[in-house]
């Protein structure tokens, strides 16, 4: 049974299933997803706010802390190849390397530091959008991306609402960034980025 990442035989999930292996032994997918929720959202409380620089370890640490009460992998780099529907991410031989590109980049760029609003949205929507590429774990990129970008956005002198964005509005915005469109993205930050911060 393929996973919502593709089929195919997957050491991550459960045989026959589209269930991935948990530390808490649970084989629905739904009731996996409901677990996850909850807990990373209590992991995530404990995450100190912290000034950069920020590296692929830095990330990893961030999901590492959101997932390990529920995935022995929490927080480390995938081994296999997925895709979502029809976007592919990012090879695994390939996610140490791209990664390393995009966070030298936003270190040469200062992290965004004294930047206005609006170079912010269009500096953070691309570099996003990049990284949503790389995918480097199995599951949960999304949530630990979003703290990493918090990070840097508060860090830029910024506030930040992720609540102010329609889920829906995320997948087919970083499905046009997989060919460097980032504008969805932008909208997304455009709403999400708030006042700067005294």
């Amino acid at each position: 049974m393929p996973g919502k990442y593709g089929g195919g035989q997957d050491p991550y999930r459960y045989p026959d299933s589209g269930v991935l292996r948990n530390l808490l032994n649970i084989h629905d997918e739904n009731l996996l997803q409901e677990a996850e929720r909850e807990l990373s959202e209590i992991a995530a409380c404990t995450l100190r706010l912290l000034p950069p620089p920020y590296d692929l370890s830095f990330f990893q640490l961030i999901h590492n802390t959101l997932f390990s009460d529920i995935y022995e992998w929490a927080g480390i780099l995938r081994t296999v190849n997925i895709q979502k529907d029809d976007t592919l991410f990012c090879t695994s031989e390939r996610i140490v390397p791209e990664a390393e590109k995009i966070f030298r980049a936003m270190e040469k760029a200062s992290w965004f530091t004294g930047a206005s609003k609006a170079d912010l949205v269009v500096n953070v929507a691309e570099a996003y959008g990049d990284l949503n590429v790389i995918h480097p774990f199995r599951d949960g990129n999304g949530r630990a991306q979003r703290i990493l970008f918090e990070h840097i956005i508060i860090n830029a002198g910024f506030s930040v609402d992720w609540w102010l964005v329609d889920i829906a509005d995320w997948v087919p915005a970083n499905i046009d960034a997989v060919a460097c469109d980032y504008r969805g993205l932008e909208a997304i930050f455009r709403r999400c980025i708030g006042k700067p911060l005294r």
